[in-house]
């Protein structure tokens, strides 16, 4: 029998006070010191790494070789690609969590629904900006970019590369982020539309509506998550490609998503707000992390080990500059991304009492979002900056500003409707949900 919770209002409304902007300004102000600290340190060449003919420098220079007139500013903009990749998928997820949801008519999620739902307000903001790095940097970030290689009979043809002439040149390319950015934020706006509509008018009019578009997200999200994948990360090692990478992308993307959700609902919670958020749903956020992390593991299991498996150059050349290239600098980040993704959420959150137990939720969120920018981190840094990479002022910085810029969004979103929809017509369902 499904226990009565006692709700004293539906009636929520987020404040988005005047001290919580006043420490994202300060936080976003010391993300641009410190990157401009360590702008200023890279230039002056100090924290560079100098490794002359490592192994596995040698193998990939040639193909994977954009990092080959490195300058500083290549590791700035580098740093921009990795966060924008990073907060892009945790904006995204947002939708994809909503659209599934719609479909699936999963009414327990209908009492969180507005943080997932505030979530995609900052893909404009990341479109431009990976539109306006790819302008200005992508020739640095980007091998393919480079014209040479598709001259027949010149010093710098490169047939495979030439190959891929038909999907990876740049008109199609920016035609392509550009579809990606305007489907998923136009979706998401109708959505939003309908779901505040609904606040207003209630009944099942709007959530129906929903439904058919949040079906209509997921079958352009199916193609267009592996597409995404492909550009805006794989096609950086143009010689290597894997058929796993678009599922592989989705889930890192996913679960990061998941992460962010459920530590904003805590800490909701943990302000007075979100009354209606009883233990089973926290307790179902922390399956879908502890599920999805498994997922994550298993396709990042099953493309190592075909791989590794196979034994072919073209194919093992990406996990050996990860092990042993650039004198080992991303070793270590590479078994910190497994260990934080995989071991880490799995043992923490095992138990049903550790779903349900929110400084254990927090500890677990916290460890797989570092675990995921670790896992974008090497994958993009390795083609880009090569022996160049390392984690400085300028990483930090970075991160500081995309994150409070990030949080920034969410909380202005969330002010502009009910913390919780109250005229979702499964919301009685979420309000006594029990398991």
């Amino acid at each position: 029998m499904a226990s009565v919770h006692a709700i004293p209002s539906l009636d929520e409304q987020y404040e988005f006070t005047a001290e919580a902007k006043r420490r994202l300004i300060i936080g976003g102000v010391v993300g641009v010191a410190l990157v401009a600290i360590g702008s200023f340190l890279l230039a002056s060449g100090v924290g560079e790494h100098a490794h002359e003919a490592v192994q596995g420098h040698g193998l990939s220079e040639g193909h994977e070789g954009a990092h080959g007139h490195y300058t500083w500013m290549t590791r700035f903009w580098a740093n921009v690609w990795v966060n924008s990749v990073y907060f892009t998928g945790i904006a995204v997820a947002g939708m994809f969590f909503l659209s599934y949801n719609y479909l699936a008519q999963a009414g327990w999620s209908s009492v969180i629904k507005r943080i997932p739902e505030a979530m995609p307000a900052f893909l404009p903001v990341m479109g431009i900006i990976m539109l306006a790095t790819f302008l200005i940097a992508g020739h640095d970030l980007f091998h393919w970019t480079h014209a040479e290689l598709y001259v027949k009979g010149g010093e710098g043809y490169d047939p495979i590369i030439a190959g891929k002439k038909g999907f990876l040149n740049t008109p199609f390319f920016l035609g392509r982020m550009i579809f990606y950015f305007v489907s998923w934020y136009f979706l998401w706006r109708i959505l939003r539309n309908y779901s505040l509509q609904e606040d207003l008018n209630g009944g099942t009019e709007y959530y129906y509506k929903s439904m058919k578009f949040g079906v209509v997200f997921l079958v352009i999200f199916a193609v267009t998550s592996s597409t995404a994948a492909w550009d805006l990360i794989m096609s950086i090692d143009t010689h290597w490609f894997s058929t796993m990478f678009g599922w592989y992308t989705l889930a890192s993307w996913h679960v990061a998503g998941l992460a962010t959700m459920t530590l904003v609902v805590v800490m909701l919670k943990e302000q007075g707000y979100l009354q209606a958020v009883n233990q089973s749903h926290l307790h179902d956020l922390g399956k879908f992390i502890f599920a999805f992390s498994i997922f994550w593991t298993y396709v990042w299991f099953a493309q190592f080990m075909l791989i590794y498996y196979a034994n072919l150059p073209e194919e093992t050349i990406y996990y050996r500059e990860r092990f042993s290239g650039y004198g080992g600098i991303y070793l270590a980040p590479f078994f910190v991304n497994l260990f934080l993704n995989f071991v880490f959420p799995f043992l923490v959150l095992m138990t049903r009492d550790a779903k349900r137990t929110t400084v254990l939720l927090k500890v677990a969120c916290w460890g797989v979002l570092v675990g995921h920018y670790f896992d974008f981190y090497t994958n993009i840094m390795p083609g880009t900056v090569g022996e160049h990479g390392g984690f400085g002022p300028i990483e930090f910085g970075m991160i500081l500003i995309f994150a409070c810029a990030f949080i920034w969004s969410v909380s202005t979103q969330l002010t502009k409707a009910n913390l919780i929809a109250k005229n979702h017509p499964l919301l009685e369902e979420a309000l006594h949900h029990d398991i």
